[in-house]
This record gives structure tokens, sequence and C-alpha cells, in this order.
């Protein structure tokens, strides 16, 4: 009998176990374009027609507007020497670009770059994103954080989890197909976390994209969500590449997810 007990008890504990594991899943690519290779890439977007990007290190931070990627920005903005340039995300007319540890947003529109305000917060800016109504940030840790887009006070904060595995490092950010997507601090995986629970749906490894001869800064970061391809825009930092892909399932490839944004 109690053998019994413990091989059912076993069973069991294998069974939560798989019941926790992180659902991986494969990618179709479907593009890569050329661009420099010296962009710390921090934030990433594409609406169809432009792209906007921050990069960061102090010193060469900056935040750009392209029509192609592999030419010169139709406009840039320098920031200060003193500020290391992060996440960003863009909502209706304004673009939102967190810096590292200076507490400081940086709010610009849209057409012409022009800082038009300036908000401050308690902490690190990691990366930002928005789900049409809030703005949502990452830190560092394995929180996100939900803020309004005129004040940036906190409305709600969300601890990720899944997978009985540590989720820290939460970096970029992008919301797609009712999915908060997130790059981890130099790890090849990019997640999807349901911005409901926190809960981490799945995880697509980027290892196969990662250039070959890079450096311990040349990390996997940026993701931008290409609505009329369905697919995501997916790079690193000093990466000379921007890769298309279509992650198997999560809403791509259904004709009936359409534009949740």
């Amino acid at each position: 009998m109690r053998r019994l007990i413990i091989v059912l008890a076993l069973v069991a504990a294998c069974g939560a176990n798989a019941a926790q594991a992180i659902r991986e899943v494969g990618y179709e690519l479907l593009e890569q374009r050329e661009r420099p290779g010296d962009h710390f890439t921090q934030g990433l977007y594409f609406d169809g027609e432009h792209w906007w990007e921050s990069s960061g290190r102090y010193g060469q931070s900056w935040l750009a507007r392209y029509s192609d990627p592999a030419r010169p920005p139709v406009r840039r903005q320098w920031l200060a020497p003193n500020r290391f340039a992060e996440g960003l995300a863009v909502l209706g007319d304004r673009l939102f670009l967190l810096t590292w540890r200076a507490g400081e947003l940086q709010v610009y529109r849209r057409d012409d770059l022009a800082r038009i305000a300036t908000r401050h917060y308690a902490g690190e800016g990691w990366g930002l994103t928005t789900d049409g109504k809030s703005l949502i940030m990452s830190d560092g840790s394995d929180k996100l954080a939900f803020r309004d887009p005129d004040t940036f006070a906190v409305s709600r904060r969300l601890r990720v989890h899944g997978g009985d595995a540590d989720w820290s490092n939460l970096n970029e950010l992008e919301y797609a197909h009712g999915l908060v997507w997130a790059n981890i601090w130099q790890d090849t995986r990019i997640i999807a976390i349901d911005p409901a629970s926190g809960e981490v749906r799945a995880q697509v490894d980027l290892a196969g994209l990662q250039p070959r001869a890079s450096g311990p800064g040349a990390v996997a970061n940026g993701i931008a969500w290409d609505r009329a391809r369905d697919g995501l825009w997916v790079t690193g930092k000093l990466w000379p590449r921007l890769y298309l892909i279509r992650p198997a399932g999560l809403g791509f490839g259904d004709p009936r997810a359409g534009d949740d944004r």
C-alpha cells in the first residue's frame, strides 16, 4: 500500500510539472531586412509604413523614424548625454519613451518628433507598449505596470508567472492579438503573456536568428507587430537585420482574430 501511495504521488508530481511546462511554439520566417549593425535597440514600432526605434547607451541615445530601416532616418532626436533611451510605445499622435535610470518618461509628437511633455516615475524603465488604453511598462523585474497615458500614474500591477520559472528581466514589450509579448534580457526567448492574469501562455525561441559573430551585448531585443502581414518584426541590440516571423497560433494566422488594438 505504501509503495502504491508513493507511485501515485510521483505520477501526480509529474503531471503537475507537465501542466506547468510553458509551451514552445515555432514560427514561420516571412522576411528579413538589412539595417545598420550599430543600433542598440531598445524599443521598436511599425505602423505598416514607418518604423520608430529607440537606441540606448549613455551619450549615444536617440529616437528615430524610418521609411526604410536600411537607409538613414527621416527624423531623429538625440537624447541628452545623461539619458539612456529605453522602451518605446506609440499611442495616437504621441510617442512615449522611457529612460533607464533617470526616472523620466519623455513624450514626443508622432509627426515631427518634437518633445511635448515629461513625466516621472520611480525605479528603472525597461520596456513599454500599449493595449490602446493603458501604457504597459516593464522595469527589469517579473512585474508589469499598467499606467495612464496622460499622467503615467499606475492603475494596476501584474506579476508574470507560469511554468514554475522566474520571469525576471522582462525587457522590450509589444502588444499583439490580445497578448503582451516580451523580450527577456540576455535570453533568446520571447514570451506571450496574458494581460489579465499574468500567465505566460507560450514562448518562441529566436536562437536561430542570433548573428553568429556577436558580442555579449548583442542580445535579442525589439518586437514590432506588423498587422497587415500578421507577423512580428524581431531583432536585437547590434543586430544587422530585422526578421519578420509569424508564430504558430496565439492569434497569428487566424482570420477571425482581426486587429484587436
